[in-house]
């Protein structure tokens, strides 16, 4: 009897973020044209999202929905629908949850990551949440929804039994660390959140680390049946500690690691059709 193929690894690119720039490295896109540049790169190398940030004119983080109109324009210009396109709401400490809702609402993406612990930091925000991401589930937007700790899973559980989070099944991101200089994520740091989730019940996960260790991370994501992001905005360098070319290099090493684990890049339509199940 044969075992069944494993889910395509799906890739998501983090190309930037919102603190990383020039200074930091030459090849990280901070416009709408260097992001177009690059998608088709990200794209070859693997991966089949994008995790997009923009940028005011000094190079700042910044929510506006002009700027990721523009942004999604010129990569769609360059790679049609190859990558889904997923915004970001990060806060980092400027923001507000009805800010970031606002955003969303004006942008209408395909797809979006919000952190639960700045969309829904306390009980007072739950009903305005509810409403939101009621329309984001009629809307078929692909939600990710990130979390930073296992009592995070616990309390996104508790949400959508409650209602708060629309669905039986979620799209989620553990991310391994938090964003503090010189962080360095472990693969055993994958360890806390397996141990609580289970896809076939809860859905769809990734996992973000934070430097050398990037791809070991994922990678470990990818041995227990997750995915991955991988990018500038959270680590530099290859897997052997040299300073990485540009995201694709970043991107292609998971992309070859993952076939080791028989798990081949997924397409953007593949990745589409996993995440429509988070329903």
């Amino acid at each position: 009897m044969t075992s069944p193929e494993p889910d395509p690894l799906v890739i998501c690119v983090a190309p930037n973020g919102a603190r990383k720039v020039k200074a930091d490295h030459p090849a990280v896109p901070l416009t709408a044209a260097e992001m177009a540049e690059g998608a088709a790169r990200w794209r070859d190398a693997g991966a089949c999202m994008l995790h997009l940030h923009v940028r005011d004119a000094h190079g700042g983080h910044i929510l506006d929905a002009d700027l990721y109109c523009e942004a999604m324009a010129a990569v769609r210009s360059t790679v049609g629908d190859d990558l889904i396109l997923q915004i970001t709401t990060e806060a980092v400490g400027r923001y507000t949850a009805p800010e970031q809702m606002a955003v969303v609402r004006a942008v209408r993406p395909e797809a979006v990551s919000l952190a639960v612990r700045e969309l829904i930091p306390d009980a007072d925000h739950e009903s305005a949440a509810a409403a939101f991401l009621e329309e984001l589930y009629a809307a078929e937007c692909f939600v990710q929804y990130i979390l930073y700790s296992g009592e995070d899973v616990d309390r996104l559980r508790d949400l959508c039994r409650r209602g708060i989070v629309p669905g039986n099944r979620m799209n989620v991101l553990f991310v391994l660390g938090r964003y503090t200089r010189n962080q360095e994520s472990d693969p055993r740091d994958v360890l806390p959140f397996v141990e609580r989730w289970d896809t076939a019940r809860d859905g769809l996960w990734s996992v973000c680390a934070f430097g050398r260790r990037e791809a070991a991370c994922v990678l470990t994501a990818a041995g227990f049946g997750g995915h991955a992001r991988v990018g500038f905005e959270n680590n530099l360098h290859r897997a052997d500690g040299s300073l990485a070319a540009d995201n694709a290099d970043l991107v292609a090493q998971v992309a070859q690691g993952g076939r080791l684990f028989g798990r081949r890049p997924a397409k953007a339509d593949q990745a589409r059709a996993l995440f429509s199940e988070c329903r």
